[in-house]
Parts: C-alpha cells; structure tokens; sequence
C-alpha cells in the first residue's frame, strides 16, 4: 500500500516537474505507516517542496497529485487492505483506529488495528481450545 501511494505521488510529481522527487517519495513511503494522519503530513511536505522548488502552479498541481493519491488510496482503500492483512472487518478496522487516536493520539493509531486483530485471534483461539476440551471430556 505505502510502495503503491508513493509510486502515484511519485509519477505525480515527475510529471508536474518537482525537484526532491526520491525524498517526496521517501516521506510518502514512511508516512503511509502511520495511518490517516501520515500521508497528509507527507502531502503537506510535498506541497511545500514544490511551492519552494517550481512555484505556485506546481504546488497546485501537486494538491490535486496528493489530494487524489491519500483520499481515494488511503481513506478508501487502507481499511480493505489492513482488513485483509489483519483478519478484520475493513469498517472495524476504521472504527478502532478512529477510537484509538481519539483516546491515545498518534500512538493510538498506530497500534489500534494491530492489538485489535491480537485480541479477536486469541479470543478465538481460547474458544475453540475451550470447545476442545469440552468434547475431549464428554462421555462418548
């Protein structure tokens, strides 16, 4: 997910014809691992790059590059992909990484999605040795 976002902000940024474009790439990477907030902190940084670099058109033109890459990749996608990797419901995993940077900030989103996919594994895992037990134990 992270490789696929900077590789569209990266096309992005060649085709406008910003300066840095390995080190926007760099920060994208890096940022997409920090859900949600990440990837606008690593927009916010490419925007700035290309205002300083090739002026106010560029920068525009690398809004919509960033606006188009973190909306429909991040928002949209990120939750599917987690879900996926992680053995969740994509709207659950929405739901408990907006809960835990409500309650614990940045670290919150970073480890909400993750501990809860722990948790949901190891209760099950619990029931079904319970389960095991029980039928090990019933008279045949």
């Amino acid at each position: 997910m992270a490789a696929f976002n900077a590789a569209v902000v990266a096309i992005g940024a060649w085709i406008i014809g910003v300066p840095l474009i390995g080190t926007i790439v760099a920060v994208t990477f890096i940022g997409a691992y920090i859900p949600y907030i990440g990837a606008w902190s690593a927009g916010v940084f490419a925007v700035l790059v290309a205002l300083g670099g090739a002026g106010t058109d560029a920068a525009a033109a690398m809004i919509v590059v960033q606006l188009i890459a973190n909306s429909v990749l991040q928002q949209l996608v990120q939750p599917f992909a987690m879900g996926t990797a992680l053995g969740l419901h994509p709207l659950a995993v929405l739901v408990v990484t907006i809960a835990g940077g409500a309650l614990f900030g940045t670290i919150g989103l970073i480890l909400a999605a993750p501990l809860t996919s722990a948790v949901v594994k190891i209760s099950a895992d619990f029931a079904r040795a319970k389960a095991d037990a029980r039928t090990a134990t019933a008279p045949a």
